[in-house]
């Protein structure tokens, strides 16, 4: 199984907003040559992690199947990333599009990247409340903690599932 976590809080190159993109974003990870998306999870609205003056983030989770390596995957995400007008400059800055690989099965690693499962993963719910949308047995398999025990942990973080559309 791979998650990968989305999110975007600036508006894509053609104006649409970040909803928008990544739903656009979930077309374009199932065209990844290998992957075939399983599930989408429900999209949530949250502030920016750390805390800044950025507009609210726009987040959810596609759970996966495929033959394809981290790096093979983490290169195919970062140029989708590149076409949603996506420009690395300092650590955090608002984006139209991010994505991030949270897991893949079982692989635990340090390096290279990706760093598997995604290092801080665990202490977002803007990740963990999609995750458990549509992996609810989930468990991080550095820690081997639940899915569930893991949202427990960020009960204080302020986040709200957007409604169907």
């Amino acid at each position: 199984m791979i998650l990968i976590a989305i999110g975007a809080n600036l508006p894509g190159p053609d104006g649409e907003g970040p909803l928008a993109t990544c739903r656009w974003a979930v077309e374009q990870i199932a065209a990844i040559p290998g992957i075939t998306v399983e599930a989408v999870s429900h999209w949530y609205e949250s502030a920016p992690v750390p805390p800044s003056g950025q507009p609210p983030y726009i987040n959810g989770v596609v759970r996966a199947t495929g033959a394809i390596s981290p790096e093979a995957l983490l290169a195919a995400l970062q140029q989708i990333e590149a076409r949603a007008g996506r420009v690395r400059t300092v650590a955090n800055a608002a984006r139209p599009l991010d994505l991030d690989i949270v897991a893949m099965g079982a692989c635990v690693r340090a390096a290279p990247d990706p760093i598997l499962p995604h290092p801080r993963a665990e202490a977002r719910a803007f990740v963990l409340l999609p995750v458990r949308d549509v992996a609810p047995g989930w468990r991080d398999p550095h820690s081997g903690r639940s899915v569930d025990d893991l949202v427990a942990g960020v009960a204080d973080q302020v986040i709200h599932r957007l409604a169907p559309s």
